[in-house]
């Protein structure tokens, strides 16, 4: 049986206006943070804490979860950068094998998670002036929202693919651009590179022209790991939209902020299963049981546990 959703998937990079594009990784990004601030406006004004303070907090949490991503991948996943090539780790550069342009990559949730974290602290105590958790316990509303259109820039971008699968599998898919960052498939990939000067006309040729119909169907269909995670942090958005504005639970400190941390690091961690590895410490034997995303979820959910079941104190 093939599903009519098993598609080949090849985007462009963004939206060309002409004299500048629009790309859909960084689009998400503005969504997630616009959306974020309007969320917490709603949040805000309910609580009837000025305006001011909320510029201030989307200014902390865009800086916090930007650094605290880049600087989470590349401790978690790439460590090696720290002394092969430092620059790339906070610019968009590379050295290696030349200096070149890279724009941002490589950010961990996780990295960003802990930065926010820390930045609440700063900004419970020295701004708003509320107890850190009540900070946390609406923060985690947009960020679950925000999580979401992450997910969505990393499927248009074709990356944090998951692992092949079989053509009748829900939603299989194969990520044309995706394969070029794949082992030996991806060293194919790059051969129609060679022969087109234009990587993205290169793409399309690998994605329509006739003439590379054995190339692609030697491609192999993978699961859509990001829409799969999307998918999952929607249920979680939409479950701690409704406790904060429709139950009581705003009033109990750590219940919204635990009940985040428990379930969108459940999705994470079986999400993981079906995705390709992305390195990290999963490469040593003794913890190569569990991907390390896996490894790095399970402190959040044994958190989120804690914070959900200890005694209440009301806010």
């Amino acid at each position: 049986m093939n599903y009519a959703l098993n598609i080949v998937w090849n985007p462009s990079e963004g939206i060309d206006l002409g004299f500048f594009m629009v790309r859909y990784y960084s689009l998400m990004f503005v969504v997630a943070f616009g959306l974020g601030w309007y969320i917490m406006k709603n949040i805000y004004n309910r609580e009837g804490i000025s305006i001011e303070k909320l510029d201030k907090l989307f200014i902390y949490t865009v800086v916090a979860t930007l650094l605290g991503a880049r600087l989470g991948h590349v401790i978690f996943y790439q460590s090696e950068l720290f002394h092969e090539d430092p620059l790339s780790i906070l610019l968009p550069i590379s050295t290696k094998p030349s200096l070149h342009f890279t724009g941002f990559a490589g950010l961990a949730s996780h990295g960003a998670a802990i930065a926010i974290i820390i930045v609440m602290f700063y900004y419970s105590t020295k701004v708003v002036h509320k107890p850190m958790l009540w900070i946390l316990d609406r923060i985690v509303i947009p960020v679950a929202s925000g999580a979401i259109f992450v997910r969505l820039g990393n499927f248009f971008n074709s990356e944090i693919i998951g692992k092949p699968t079989t053509e009748d599998s829900f939603m299989a898919m194969k990520f044309i651009r995706g394969e070029e960052y794949n082992g030996p498939l991806g060293e194919r990939a790059v051969m129609a590179k060679t022969q087109i000067n234009n990587a993205n006309e290169a793409y399309n040729a690998l994605a329509h022209d006739p003439q590379y119909a054995d190339f692609l169907a030697s491609f192999p269909y993978r699961y859509p790991a990001q829409l799969y995670e999307a998918m999952g942090y929607v249920l979680v958005f939409a479950i701690l939209f409704y406790m904060y504005w429709k139950t009581d639970a705003r009033n109990k400190a750590g219940l919204l902020f635990g009940t985040f941390l428990l379930l969108l690091w459940t999705v994470r961690f079986f999400v993981e299963y079906v995705k390709e590895s992305q390195g990290g410490f999963e490469n040593y034997p003794i913890f190569a049981a569990l991907s390390t995303g896996q490894w790095l979820s399970i402190p959040f959910i044994i958190a989120g546990l804690y914070f959900m079941f200890r005694p209440k104190k009301m806010v």
